[in-house]
């Protein structure tokens, strides 16, 4: 079971209320604030969590993402002093993911990071300002930098009910990479999830059969690429074989 991840509208669990609510219409948000997490936002983080998500962080976690030597991206939103908005991520090498996160990349992407977005929430009054796409925006621009290289993706988990934050997601182009059956334990029951990936600084999945028909036949197409490469492999089949049958006549005579 994992914690949840979501951008929620609404107070209901599937993130959809059928209440229009009368928020705050922002002018600007060069009006908005972006700043790290700090000891002393400890208290209004957790309110605003406990307010958003309906599972109950451990008290630790408030303090390690407001740590000031955190190993968490905890980004802040703020407007007229107030946070009304923090997405909390985990940058983690490859090699420490869950067993069921695993597949996320392909095979040849050994020693490289993945980042983990954790949380990203919105206070209700402000949302659909565009505070959570900053937020996002805020984090996937320092991912990209030339120091984050080795961080190949980007993934997180969502419910599979949470409608609103699966089409926001997939608006920023993450794709489902996972369906996880009764991943979540929310009030004593099960609840299915799903993991969405974004592949970023040139990381991709592990590819399937048509991708590899679709990298030979786009080495066709570039013209000659392909077939010195079979001629080559080949050539070096043969000679592998003849300096084997070679050491076979000496070992019989």
């Amino acid at each position: 079971m994992a914690n949840i991840n979501w951008y929620q509208h609404g107070n209901n669990i599937n993130g959809y209320s059928a209440m229009e609510e009368k928020g705050i219409i922002l002018c600007s948000l060069a009006d908005v604030q972006l700043r790290f997490l700090c000891p002393e936002d400890l208290d209004e983080v957790r309110a605003l969590c406990q307010d958003w998500f309906p599972i109950e962080y451990p008290f630790y976690w408030y303090e390690e993402i407001t740590s000031s030597n955190s190993r968490f991206y905890s980004l802040a939103a703020v407007y007229k002093h107030q946070i009304i908005g923090l997405i909390v991520a985990e940058i983690k090498p490859h090699s420490c993911l869950n067993e069921e996160d695993a597949g996320i990349l392909a095979k040849n992407f050994r020693d490289c990071d993945i980042a983990y977005i954790l949380s990203l929430g919105v206070l209700k009054e402000y949302r659909r300002n565009g505070i959570a796409t900053l937020l996002l925006d805020s984090l996937l621009k320092n991912l990209t930098t030339p120091e984050r290289g080795k961080v190949k993706a980007v993934f997180l988990h969502v419910l599979t009910t949470n409608s609103a934050a699966i089409m926001f997601y997939e608006k920023r182009k993450f794709r489902l990479h996972t369906f996880l059956p009764y991943y979540y334990s929310i009030k004593g029951k099960c609840k299915d999830g799903f993991m969405y990936v974004l592949y970023i600084n040139e990381g991709h999945p592990p590819w399937s059969i048509y991708d590899y028909i679709k990298f030979m036949c786009g080495r066709v197409i570039k013209g000659a690429g392909f077939f010195p490469w079979i001629l080559f492999n080949v050539n070096k089949a043969l000679g592998w074989m003849l300096r084997n049958h070679g050491s076979l006549n000496e070992d019989h005579h």
